[in-house]
């Protein structure tokens, strides 16, 4: 083949990004010629702390206000700490081959003391209110010319319409500049708006007027006496050729011809002074026109948006609405090239509205919920969601996004050892299966789920992926005690498996997963699940590297040196040539079972990989199959990085297609189902922001991967996109910047850039080759 000379690839490469400008800007917007009749059809905005769900109603109008600090519940003790007394007994059990006599010891005492993770004080991550706008005569007449946008480069969603000649229009954002809420509301002609604004909140809330102010505030429940965490919204208003008063717990403005609503809005989670801050911004936001303020905000919200920008080829049907392209999509997926394109940025847009760094990471809904009891407590699920939902940050160019994650995990290391203690007598630090703002790690109350422990040392992996992409070495030292801390428990639970002789974990689960005995029962705890091996070889090799690196603990580095040449493989190949999923090849209750946790070395990890176990990939693809391709949508994103990590471009593909099949389900769903709403955020269902991330990571995983030694360009294309494409900004491990184009298949342009000039393998059209990564 033929390689450009690194000075053309330059100029080929720096000239893409007015092409993509030209390309994304007719692309990067969600489209609708309707007002949202349900919550899923809202619009999602966000700043990393406050969200707003606009419906685009016409006479009245609902906003749906969040929070990501607004929990309910405290900090709580659950351990107990007796169980590690049953730890001896547990174990000959499985060794004897009784694990559902196990298991109803370990449903004894292996559990979180107390309610659980089904009631307060674990509590609940909760919606913070709604706003409401309601007109005088502006939707009086018929609507024409109706529409409804969220533009993705911009984070400002929009709507306008016209009625007895007048055209109406709104513009909302959550502020990248002042930290609030941004409300214009326009007409075309003198006067014409009048508003009633109010807010309302399910429970525990109460507003009043202060001035020409609107409050909303309350107190959550903690479990205890009921004086949980506080929290307040507060509205104010400007108004150009109106009137703004006050009647009863609303504001009134009559007669306007532009409308300004600022929604500021805190809790006390970490901040005491909130109320405080809460004057402060408003204040502050007030005296800037809106023009600045939407200055400040498109400058700050772009400076992590533009770093990655995407072309796959233009398609036919970027004109229709997104509601009618995502139905047309699934019919006929070959005439919507730009579809794939505006669901990956709709995933990064997400990312950097629902996180900050000095805050708290995306929970299963990110940041928008629209009930006091959300699904699952909106918490952090430590079996693959909130995990899933970081897997695109550092591949996507949002590298800071992943510290958030790391310091929730830094908080869950002193209640770890607790339970690391109270459980299995042990060093170190533990977390389980679920967890929430207040440091939960106890297993939770039902051991066949929430006494799986691969939670800590999951999380491990996350933190690593920062340094692998990052090569930052004060992040390394910074995480350093966390990830040792958390082999050091699990170093101590290794024991011999006298049919084997490895070392493994008992007891042991695999996430959620059950199998059947002999006897004709079923049971979820054993001896050496495949996906506690895995992680249990990743953990020490990181922590092995980072001591070396550090050039620290390195009596500890050969200890762990010494316990991995006696650790199971990275899998064990059944009879059937699948991976087995437990140490004993047990038959499985649920064959299309929702968690695929026995390739979790295949992805996130990378212990299987196509270039050098390629026996295990062979195997991760028979177990793949008899898995199936349906399941919750957060399901069908694993899959689809599971099949780009094999190199199937055309299996992923099918994958995404299946998750951007609309559906309006919002029922609780376990099997199969998946799909997206009206606004592409993903179905479980019911809405679980995971599928979204990991359709982003997946995408980016189908174009650039480097975690097998080099950086591969183009490993998992399908054929619906060879036949053009480029990309700009992508992360490689080792903080390298990638850049690339391709045509029919082939990569025809590229870049790499590095901080520090340096030499990287790459493989580009199935060749590889060493080249010297130039200056950033």
């Amino acid at each position: 083949m033929m390689f450009f000379s690194r000075s053309i690839i330059t100029v080929i490469v720096a000239a893409l990004p007015a092409a993509f400008c030209t390309a994304q800007s007719n692309t990067l917007e969600l489209r609708y010629d309707k007002p949202a009749k349900v919550w899923e059809e809202t619009l999602p905005l966000g700043n990393g702390r406050l969200g707003m769900m606009p419906d685009g109603g016409i006479a009245a109008e609902k906003i749906v206000l969040n929070d990501i600090t607004l929990w309910s519940g405290a900090p709580q003790d659950a351990n107990n700490y007796e169980a590690y007394k049953q730890l001896p007994r547990i174990r000959q059990l499985l060794k004897e081959g009784r694990n559902d006599e196990a298991q109803a010891l370990m449903d004894k005492d292996f559990i979180c003391t107390g309610k659980g993770s089904g009631s307060v004080p674990f509590g609940c991550y909760q919606v913070l209110g709604e706003l409401q706008l309601q007109f005088e005569g502006a939707g009086n007449g018929t609507p024409e010319q109706y529409e409804r946008t969220l533009s993705l480069d911009k984070a400002i969603a929009t709507c306008s319409y016209k009625a007895d000649g007048v055209t109406y229009r709104r513009e909302y954002f959550s502020s990248f500049g002042d930290d609030l809420g941004m409300i214009r509301l326009t007409a075309d002609q003198p006067g014409k708006l009048s508003c009633r604004v109010t807010m309302t909140r399910p429970e525990r809330a109460a507003t009043r007027t202060t001035g020409n102010a609107l409050e909303l505030y309350g107190q959550l429940d903690n479990g205890t006496d009921g004086k949980g965490m506080q929290y307040q919204a507060t509205v104010k208003a400007s108004a150009k050729d109106g009137v703004i008063s006050t009647d009863g717990n609303a504001l009134v403005i009559r007669n306007a011809t532009e409308i300004i609503l600022y929604v500021a809005a805190g809790t006390d989670f970490r901040n005491p002074d909130f109320k405080k801050k809460i004057s402060q911004t408003l204040a502050t936001a007030m005296k800037k026109p809106y023009a600045i303020q939407r200055k400040q905000h498109l400058g700050n919200y772009g400076k992590l948006f533009n770093r990655v920008q995407l072309s796959l080829g233009k398609g036919s049907a970027s004109t229709l609405t997104t509601d009618k392209r995502l139905a047309d999509f699934y019919n006929n997926s070959a005439a919507d090239k730009e579809l794939p394109v505006l669901f990956y940025q709709f995933g990064r847009y997400l990312l950097i509205s629902s996180t900050r760094p000095g805050l708290l990471p995306p929970n299963l809904q990110g940041l928008w919920a629209n009930q006091v009891q959300t699904p699952w407590n909106g918490d952090y699920h430590l079996d693959v969601n909130v995990q899933m939902n970081h897997w695109p940050v550092e591949v996507s160019n949002l590298s800071e996004l992943n510290l958030p994650l790391a310091s929730l995990v830094k908080g869950l290391v002193e209640p770890g050892k607790r339970t690391a203690r109270a459980y299995y007598n042990a060093p170190g630090w533990v977390a389980h299966v679920i967890t929430n703002i207040w440091g939960f790690t106890e297993p939770g109350e039902s051991a066949s789920w929430g006494a799986t422990k691969s939670g800590s040392g999951w999380l491990c992996n996350n933190l690593w992926e920062h340094y692998a992409y990052t090569n930052d070495k004060h992040y390394l030292a910074d995480i350093y005690p966390v990830i040792k801390e958390s082999a050091v428990f699990y170093n101590s639970l290794l024991i011999k498996d006298e049919k084997t002789g490895w070392l493994v974990m008992s007891p042991s689960s695999s996430p959620e997963n059950a199998f059947y005995l002999p006897n004709g029962k079923h049971a979820s705890i054993c001896i050496g699940a495949t996906i506690d091996n895995q992680i249990v070889r990743d953990l020490f090799n990181n922590v092995i590297s980072a001591s070396a690196t550090l050039g620290k603990d390195s009596a500890f580095r050969r200890e762990l040196q010494q316990k991995l040449a006696l650790l199971p493989p990275p899998g064990v190949i059944s009879k059937d040539g699948r991976i087995m999923e437990w140490l004993e090849d047990y038959k499985e209750t649920d064959p299309q079972h929702r968690h695929i946790s026995h390739l979790w070395g295949l992805y996130p990890a990378s212990l299987i990989t196509a270039e050098n176990t390629p026996d295990l990939a062979a195997a991760a693809k028979k177990t793949l199959e008899v898995r199936g391709d349906d399941g919750p949508s957060w399901t069908i994103a694993y899959k689809l990085l599971f099949w780009a990590r094999l190199q199937d471009g055309n299996r992923s593909f099918k994958l995404l297609r299946e998750l951007l099949k609309p559906t309006a389900r919002t029922d609780i769903n376990y099997g199969a189902g998946g799909g997206v709403y009206q606004n592409m955020l993903s179905a479980g269902p019911p809405f679980q922001i995971d599928g979204n991330f990991g359709a982003t990571a997946g995408i980016a995983e189908m174009l650039l991967q480097s975690h097998a030694g080099l950086i591969n360009l183009l490993p998992a294309v399908p054929d619906q996109w060879k036949a053009e494409g480029a990309v700009k900004g992508l992360k490689a491990r080792g903080n390298f910047t990638v850049d690339f184009a391709w045509k029919d298949g082939k990569v025809t342009t590229y870049k790499i850039t590095s901080p520090v000039p340096r030499k990287v393998k790459v493989k580009i059209n199935g060749v590889t080759k060493e080249i010297t990564a130039t200056k950033i």
